[in-house]
């Protein structure tokens, strides 16, 4: 008989392996953080505070994980979480950038500091991440997985939201610029695109009965997405099971885009 579980482990188990995760407190971030401690990887989660909620949870299913504050709006604080991270004896080896913010205003009426600050956390800050984890393994000649969270509005414009559809439509461009330079030196550089998810972010949409029902009617799926949609698409993109695959954003959205 075949060992199909030791195959599928040499495929996609993450054991001796380092993640660096922002947005793991809540939604997506949070299922793909749990989804790499169950297949082996210690995680360090980046978060605006210490509540160690996330922290128990990983540790609870066996994982090992630490905490680093930072405020992902303020440039400094993003640049000193890499440096943090190696003076603690980590060596990173996967990176997953999932914290993100939404502003909704009519773009006539859009202001300025909402766009600076959707633009900072959404697309500056994933650029941050990305150059110094990319620095990092580049220096010790190492190989890395980079999954940035892209979104829909990567390829769609939305409605009401000008500064996330930039700030996404940024990201899959940066993936694909990054991939580009890296994925020769052994860093693969891939996005997800979440479709519509129940998360805190899109309260307003569930909460808007005729937006709710005209999304719902669109999903061939004919639901929403759940944080738990995400665990493989993120294992594959962190796993040798993708060491080929470089550059793609890979659309988790129940069908929306095929529609």
């Amino acid at each position: 008989m075949s060992d199909v579980g030791g195959y599928l482990k040499s495929l996609f188990s993450l054991e001796g392996r380092t993640a660096l995760v922002t947005g793991a407190t809540r939604g997506i971030g949070h299922g793909i953080a749990l989804a790499f401690a169950k297949a082996g990887a210690q995680i360090i989660l980046v978060q605006r505070n210490a509540d160690e909620k996330t922290k128990s949870e990983i540790e609870a299913v066996g994982g090992r994980a630490i905490i680093i504050v930072a405020d992902l709006s303020s440039r400094e604080e993003v640049k000193a979480i890499v440096p943090k991270a190696v003076d603690l004896g980590f060596q990173i080896d996967i990176l997953l950038n999932c914290a993100g913010i939404q502003r909704r205003h009519p773009c006539a009426e859009f202001p300025d500091e909402d766009w600076d600050e959707v633009l900072q956390v959404n697309l500056t800050t994933v650029f941050l991440l990305c150059r110094a984890v990319g620095k990092h393994i580049l220096d010790r000649k190492g190989t890395g997985n980079i999954i940035n969270v892209a979104s829909l509005n990567t390829f769609q414009g939305g409605l009401t939201i000008p500064a996330y559809a930039s700030a996404k439509g940024g990201v899959g461009q940066l993936t694909k610029a990054l991939s580009n330079e890296w994925a020769s030196q052994g860093i693969n550089v891939n996005a997800i695109a979440p479709g519509y998810v129940a998360t805190d972010m899109n309260e307003a949409l569930i909460a808007n009965p005729t937006r709710s029902r005209q999304i719902m009617e669109r999903i061939p799926a004919q639901r929403w997405g759940a944080p738990e949609d995400f665990e493989g698409a993120a294992l594959f993109l962190a796993s040798r099971a993708c060491k080929y695959v470089s550059g793609e954003l890979l659309v988790v959205d129940g069908g929306w885009m095929g529609r």
